[in-house]
């Protein structure tokens, strides 16, 4: 059997660093590539090949390859299913060393435009006997098949590798778990809140049977109707952000993220909206402005309106990105509180991208605060 002691001290360290790659922030599909061309290099392989098998162990998920370039890999078309001598490792996970691929009894021969391969190394990725996938190489240069030495060697960057894939699959499962709460806490919310201003408008409406003048069964009917046209802006809002990945997400995510953040120090309830495009429409450098501002805004009413609700809306239409922030408080006079509310540095970042922000205290309470600027 052939067989030489590991004795070569950088083969060691470059099996410590590929294992130390856990520990960084990078990506499964980095730390794979680099344990596969890792192996190809320290067992003077040919060629190499990472295999991650699906959840339901019957297949394969990903299939990277190391020692073949692009020209070869769309020559030889699709990837391994799981069939021959890789299928027996999936079926029967444990360390296959052959001299010549071909002369092994599961072989079922290479794909059209596959180069030719002899000897093999095929050794099961797997952690506490779960298994997640196959490492395997072919073609030994220098010698007549992989030794026990390459076996070791390999069979350390397996470990590696699964507990990479470990980790992976742990980390979606509770982002998934998150992403279901939520999505759960959201549609509670959601629920609360359409039955408490639903059940206000009915009762608004069944006044307006009770009498009353002609302008004022107007009035109230028209608040009826913005009300109804806020609920439907609400649940059109919350329906995205349930169907929306976490991919896709993005100045939406930033505004709804924010406003989580800001509720505890408010203590009010914070109510988002949005009109338009706005992930599709919402430019770096306006949300760079956006956020803070709102941030501002926002801390204002909690530490000086007084109030029992804010509302937030971000409308990107007709060109222009408007941030509307308003509020159910005491209201004040701007124009002598400029310093103590922070409204200057406001307006500086909505004159920074020309556009402007404005306060109004209407005559029914509360504050409005504008901020537009223009979108390219």
């Amino acid at each position: 059997m052939p067989y030489r002691q590991i004795d070569d001290p950088a083969k060691l360290r470059r099996v410590l660093e590929a294992t130390l790659l856990l520990e960084a922030d990078l990506d499964l599909d980095a730390v794979l590539r680099h344990v596969v061309d890792e192996a190809r290099a320290m067992t003077n392989a040919r060629y190499a090949a990472l295999g991650v098998l699906d959840t339901e162990k019957e297949g394969l998920s990903d299939f990277l390859t190391s020692g073949l370039d692009a020209g070869a890999e769309r020559a030889i078309g699709d990837r391994p299913t799981g069939k021959g001598v890789l299928g027996l490792l999936i079926a029967e996970p444990q360390v296959v060393r052959i001299p010549r691929l071909s002369d092994h009894e599961a072989s079922v021969g290479l794909p059209p435009n596959h180069p030719p391969m002899t000897s093999f190394l095929g050794v099961p990725i797997q952690v506490r006997g779960e298994i997640y996938g196959i490492l395997y190489l072919t073609d030994k240069q220098g010698w007549e098949e992989f030794t026990v030495d390459d076996e070791s060697l390999v069979g350390a960057l397996a470990v590696a590798a699964g507990i990479a894939i470990e980790s992976a699959r742990l980390h979606e499962l509770v982002a998934e778990s998150a992403v279901f709460a939520e999505r759960d806490r959201m549609a509670r919310d959601l629920h609360d809140t359409v039955i408490q201003r639903l059940f206000g408008v009915g009762l608004s409406l069944q006044g307006l049977v009770s009498g009353g003048t002609e302008t004022d069964r107007s009035a109230r009917l028209s608040a009826a109707i913005d009300d109804i046209d806020d609920t439907i802006r609400e649940i059109r809002t919350t329906i995205y952000g349930l169907t929306m990945t976490d991919v896709h997400r993005g100045a939406r995510a930033a505004v709804l993220g924010l406003a989580d953040e800001l509720r505890p120090s408010v203590g009010v309830p914070v109510r988002i909206g949005f009109e338009g495009a706005v992930d599709a429409a919402m430019t770096t450098s306006v949300l760079e402005q956006l956020l803070p501002t709102l941030r501002e805004a926002v801390t204002n009413v909690g530490k000086h309106a007084d109030a029992s609700r804010v509302d937030v809306m971000v409308d990107v239409r007709r060109g222009r990105c408007l941030l509307e922030v308003s509020d159910d408080g005491r209201g004040f006079d701007p124009d002598v509180t400029v310093t103590g509310f922070g409204l200057a540095n406001l307006r500086r970042r909505a004159e920074k991208l020309h556009g402007t922000c404005t306060v109004e205290c209407p005559a029914s309470g509360g504050t409005i605060l504008r901020w537009t600027v223009p979108m390219p």
